[in-house]
């Protein structure tokens, strides 16, 4: 019955971009109706990468849910761009790896089975790449908090970001083979077929970056609506709802029961957040009229560097526990009060 439900709102997406070019509703009800669109969206981007992952192993499975989950987060940035809205670029695309690491990975366990075994070593790579993003572009960003000008920052981003894209493509590279060889295997009767799975994670992810636009441009209405700040919407609001597919995906998978593909989700989707979207969204800002340093804020880089250690911490007996769950989803909660108070 609630599959059937699921597959009924996918009528949500194209109703939702229909509404928005030729009803003009308010922003506010848009912001809503966008929002509803993304969850079946989410659990058909989680559906399909589960089918994948029967060909290609848990592994593959989840970068390839980050990737087609990311590309959303992508476009968002890059809409922010072409404004000029540096602060919701750098918030956004910071919330993004905190959320994940945080509030996807923490509910992930918490609906998941108790106990479940995760692939260790593959996550710390993950992890250690979060971790490498941080020290590469700290320079940069210590650049940022001296007040040194927005052009000497774009100029030291420039090789910052070709050195991020550089490690991240080498280690993601290893990585992949090594679940290539580990993980192939023959899948289960009932999965779809791997071109089958790929083309319906590209349909649903086309649609969801078209509904994360409208959502974002419908976000200001809503942050007044609700007396929030910029800092609070870029990190925290944009990020959740941006992400909002890739998350829901990760913790339906879980639900599942499927925890190592979840958590290869979450944690891998951070990674390429880290070392891939964020200097790519840098490096093609310079073909625009604004230029983008990555000169984060310091709340953004404490949070960053917190979200990394403590899941660090939780991954290291490489098992999944609920009360662990519970408190990366409290510590992500305390980030959020936190943002919103700074």
């Amino acid at each position: 019955m609630a599959r059937r439900i699921l597959w009924a709102s996918l009528a949500l997406a194209p109703a939702t971009i229909l509404v928005d070019r030729l009803a003009h509703p308010g922003k506010t009800a848009l912001f809503v109706l966008a929002a509803a669109a993304l969850i079946p969206l989410a659990w058909l981007i989680g559906e399909s990468t589960e089918h994948a992952a029967e060909h290609t192993g848990p592994g593959i499975g989840g970068y390839l849910n980050a990737s087609f989950g990311n590309a959303p987060e992508l476009i968002i940035a890059l809409v922010a761009v072409g404004d000029g809205l540096f602060g919701v670029v750098l918030g956004s695309l910071a919330g993004s790896v905190i959320s994940n690491l945080l509030l996807v990975f923490g509910i992930s366990q918490v609906v998941g089975e108790d106990g479940c075994e995760l692939d260790r070593r593959s996550l710390w790579v993950q992890i250690g790449l979060c971790a490498a993003a941080i020290a590469i572009s700290a320079p940069v960003v210590i650049l940022g908090w001296t007040s040194h000008s927005h052009h000497a920052g774009v100029v030291a981003s420039i090789p910052v970001s070709i050195a991020l894209v550089l490690v991240y493509l080498v280690v993601a590279g290893r990585n992949l083979k090594r679940h290539s060889e580990a993980e192939r295997g023959e899948a289960h009767e009932n999965a779809w077929s791997l071109p089958a799975a790929l083309i319906t994670l590209g349909v649903a992810t086309a649609f969801t970056a078209v509904i994360s636009e409208i959502l974002v441009h419908s976000l200001e209405a809503f942050a007044h609506a609700i007396g929030a700040t910029e800092f609070f919407i870029a990190a925290i609001v944009v990020a959740v709802v941006g992400n909002a597919a890739e998350h829901g995906g990760a913790v339906v998978i879980a639900r599942d029961g499927n925890m190592k593909l979840a958590s290869e989700i979450a944690i891998s989707s951070s990674a390429q957040v880290a070392l891939l979207v964020t200097p790519a969204v840098m490096l093609l800002s310079l073909a625009f009229s604004h230029h983008l340093a990555l000169t984060f804020r310091w709340e953004e880089t404490a949070a960053m560097a917190g979200a990394v250690g403590i899941t660090a911490l939780f991954v290291s007996d490489g098992r999944s526990r609920r009360w662990e769950g519970w408190i990366l989803v409290t510590a992500f909660l305390a980030v959020a009060v936190w943002f919103w108070l700074a």
